[in-house]
Order: structure tokens, then C-alpha cells, then sequence
């Protein structure tokens, strides 16, 4: 099979994402990789290239490397899971890709997750081989690792881009796949591609950010269907039925575990039962896509003892300040892609695509109006919506009122989803500690979001 050279997209904050198209067929597949990746060195190694062969014959195959790795662009600020799905959405733009089946290793799919979620006509179908939601141990994921397993894991990464870490690797896969070490040229090669990928420092940082992400919060918004392909064995099944239990449409399919990158396997009968299954998953007709749901961050701020500041100043005085306020959030909300749903008094309910960038525009709207001489409370919260009149409602726009309700004056208080979803975009969070939230059947545990 002929591989094309690599194309470059530029993003709208002036970055460039190294991006590359492969066969030609009925369906898009647009499969996403972990951030040790190089386009140009992925397809060195037969395991990884015959893959890729593979779904270039079921249809369009649509690889790019994410930003801050790779081929892409370097010298940016590494990306959090909400830019690193923008990259993925102007990747499909830009080839014309109307809906994709989206793919991915392990944690490498969560930006499609979150694409599917929040923009379900882009997402025909999520092929996720190895489904790994968060890295972390909680006491709700006990398949999760704990802090020793990360100290090893950094550890480990003092040795980044040699054949040392190329060890360690293998170390690993061996240890999970029963018994199947890698290769010493599948060694070789990883260490190749990691030093090709990124360096230590940034392969450091992006390890904190995967253990600071959960994005099983998102899971139950997914619309599309899902495959979850996963190795045998007791805790493969049992960590794939807790995702398949979180998403409306998952189906699990279990496969011998041959140790895909083991000494003389033979790479196409490790592959073709997973290309043959994801063939059968996406072969069906195109279910046309009317949502009624879709995900969304929502954003409620009020001004702080309004009724005293309305008795101070006077009805026109007053009128005059609103007028000013509304403005000036205005702005914010257009600096920050919010969609303004409504207004009423001297509060403001918006709706964002990410939920960074609605802390983002809180953050500013308290910056902006603090030379009005008042104070603003603004709460955030991301959920599943209903589309009432093509504005969002719902239990999580109630959730968001409520948190808001609990701010203090120019504090911005987040649900622990929202937090989940923004680790590396340099917030600081404050635990204001666990909340019984007016209405809301459930508690929540809340944080207060600050720069960094």
C-alpha cells in the first residue's frame, strides 16, 4: 500500500497539526493514537503499520499527530483533552469528513469520547481497543494504579526516547499480556518513536495530565455506538463492562490475547479478527442523527447582592450598571465561544463546548466587571442536556444554577467533572468539599477554580 505524505492543518490559535489520509472506501476512520506518536515512524514497525493497512482497507483512513508531539507543532502549550478534541474536529474538517468511525488505544480515544459526546453528528461509531477511561485508582475503579505505580512510571521516564525505556516498556506489556514479551526490534523501534515523539520534559508533563483526567462523567452522554475490544482475561471483562455500563451503546468483544507485539506472532491473526469486528460493528446503515441530547458546560453567574446595590444606586443608576455588566460578559462570552441561552435580571446562563473554556470566561468575567464596583458569583457544571428549541435543559442546567447559587462573591465553583476534564490547562483548584445541592438527587463534590 502506497502511505502519502503527511499534510499540515493550521488550527485557529496559529498552531500546525501534521495530519495524513490513507485508502479510499464507504466509511471514515479516524483513528487516534497516544501521545508517544510520530506519523512518519508508526508505520516503521510492522504491528502498527500492518494495523493500519488493515483499516485503510475497510475505508478512509485519517491519522494526525497531536499538537506539542510528533510532527506537529512543538513549541505550543501542551494541549488539555478540550483542545486536543478541537485538533481532532478541524483534522476532519479539513479532509471533509462529515462523520467518522473514531478509534483509538487505550486512553488515546478520549478525544473522540468527548467529540462523540459533545458533537454526536460527528460521530458515526467509537472502536476502542483496550477501553482505559483514567489511569488513576479510585476507590470506584479498582483497576485503576496507585501512587507507587506513578512514582515507577516517572521513574521509568528518566530513561525517555533510549533503549532503556524501550525495556521498561516491554517490562510492562509482558506483564499485562501474560507472558508475551515484545521483540528486541519492536524495542528498538518504541525507543525510536518516543525520541521522535516528544522529550523527557514533555513526555513528563502529558503523564501527569492522563493521571489527573477521568472521563467516564462524559461516558453516558456518548450517543454513538461503541466497541469495546478487549484481551482475555478476568479484569479486561470486568474493567470493560464497567465502561460499557456507563455508555447507552457499547458492546464488548473479547479476543484471544496473543501479545500483539510478542517474538513470532503472527501480526495478521492477531489483527484481522479486530478488523473483522469492527467491519461487522460499522457495517450497518448510517443511523441518521437527530439529538435530542448532546454535552454540554454550562455557565451561570449572578452579581452579588444585587437588591442592596439596586436600592443604593437607584433605578437609573442601576439600570445603567446592568447595561454596562451585560456588556461587558457579553464580550467575555465571545472571547470564549459561549453561547448565550439567557438572561434574566442581572445573571447570565451560557453554554460552552468545552468546559476550560467556560472557566476561562468566568474567570474574565469577574476580571471585567470588577470596575463596576460589584462582585459576581458564577458556577460550572458539565452534563448531559436536553435540546429544548435548540437551547439546552435539563437536570445538569438545573446542577449549574445550584453550584452557582453556592459561590461566593468573585469565586467560580466547578463540579469535580469539570475538573476532571481540564487537567494541563493550568488551573488551580480549592476543594469547597461535598454538597447536597437544592432539587438535585444526588451530592456533588465542588471545587473552586482559580489561574494557575
Amino acid at each position: 500500500m502506497e502511505i502519502p505524505d503527511p499534510q499540515y492543518l493550521e488550527t485557529h490559535d496559529g498552531a500546525y497539526i501534521a495530519y495524513q489520509t490513507v485508502g479510499e472506501g464507504p466509511i471514515d476512520i479516524a483513528w487516534q493514537v497516544e501521545f508517544g506518536g510520530n506519523l512518519d515512524v508508526w508505520w516503521e514497525l510492522p504491528w502498527v503499520g500492518r494495523w493500519f493497512e488493515g483499516l485503510a482497507s475497510l475505508g478512509r483512513l485519517i491519522l494526525h499527530d497531536p499538537r506539542g508531539v510528533g510532527l506537529s507543532s512543538r513549541n505550543v502549550a501542551l494541549p488539555n483533552l478540550e483542545t486536543r478534541t478541537d485538533d481532532l474536529r478541524a483534522v476532519l474538517d479539513e479532509v471533509g469528513s462529515a462523520s467518522a468511525v473514531i478509534g483509538g488505544w487505550f486512553e488515546g480515544l478520549a478525544p473522540g469520547v468527548l467529540l462523540a459526546a459533545g458533537d454526536p453528528t460527528r460521530v458515526r461509531a467509537l472502536a476502542w481497543w483496550n477501553p482505559l477511561p483514567r489511569t488513576a485508582w479510585a476507590p470506584d475503579y479498582p483497576w485503576g494504579e496507585g501512587p507507587d505505580d506513578l512514582a515507577r512510571r516517572m521513574k521509568d521516564l528518566n530513561g525517555w526516547g533510549t533503549l532503556s525505556y524501550g525495556e521498561s516498556w516491554a517490562d510492562d506489556l509482558e506483564q499485562v499480556s501474560g507472558g508475551h514479551r515484545p521483540s528486541q526490534e519492536a524495542i528498538r523501534w518504541w525507543a525510536k518513536l518516543t525520541r521522535n515523539a516528544c522529550t523527557r520534559d514533555v513526555a513528563e508533563a502529558l503523564e501527569q495530565i492522563w493521571w489527573q483526567t477521568d472521563i467516564r462523567g462524559v461516558l453516558p452522554s456518548v450517543q454513538a455506538p461503541a466497541l469495546l475490544m478487549v484481551g482475555e482475561g478476568a479484569d479486561n471483562h470486568a474493567e470493560a463492562e464497567h465502561v460499557a455500563s456507563l455508555m447507552p451503546d457499547a458492546r464488548i468483544e473479547v479476543f484471544a490475547e496473543q501479545g500483539w507485539m510478542g517474538r513470532d506472532i503472527d501480526i495478521d491473526a492477531v489483527n484481522r479478527p479486530r478488523l473483522d469486528a469492527i467491519a461487522r460493528f460499522v457495517g450497518l446503515q448510517p443511523r441518521p442523527v437527530v439529538p435530542d441530547t448532546i454535552l454540554s458546560t454550562v455557565l451561570f453567574t449572578d452579581i452579588v447582592d444585587s437588591t442592596t446595590h439596586q436600592a443604593r444606586l437607584g433605578d437609573r443608576d442601576w439600570k445603567h450598571l446592568i447595561e454596562q455588566h451585560n456588556h461587558l460578559v457579553r464580550q467575555a462570552l465571545s472571547t470564549w465561544r459561549g453561547r448565550e441561552n439567557d438572561t434574566a435580571g442581572d445573571g447570565f446562563f451560557a453554554t460552552f463546548d468545552g468546559p476550560a473554556r467556560a472557566i476561562h470566561c468566568a474567570l474574565d468575567i469577574h476580571e471585567r466587571v470588577g470596575g463596576l464596583g460589584v462582585e459576581v458569583r458564577a458556577g460550572v457544571h458539565t452534563g448531559e442536556c436536553e435540546l429544548v428549541d435548540g437551547k439546552c435543559a435539563g437536570i445538569s442546567v438545573s446542577t449549574g444554577a445550584r453550584i452557582a447559587a453556592l459561590a461566593h462573591p468573585s469565586q467560580v465553583l466547578v463540579s469535580q467533572t469539570v475538573k476532571e476534564l481540564v487537567a494541563g490547562s493550568g488551573f488551580t483548584f480549592t476543594d469547597a468539599g461535598e454538597h447536597q445541592l437544592k432539587g438535585i438527587p444526588q451530592s456533588y463534590h465542588l471545587y473552586a477554580a482559580g489561574n494557575g
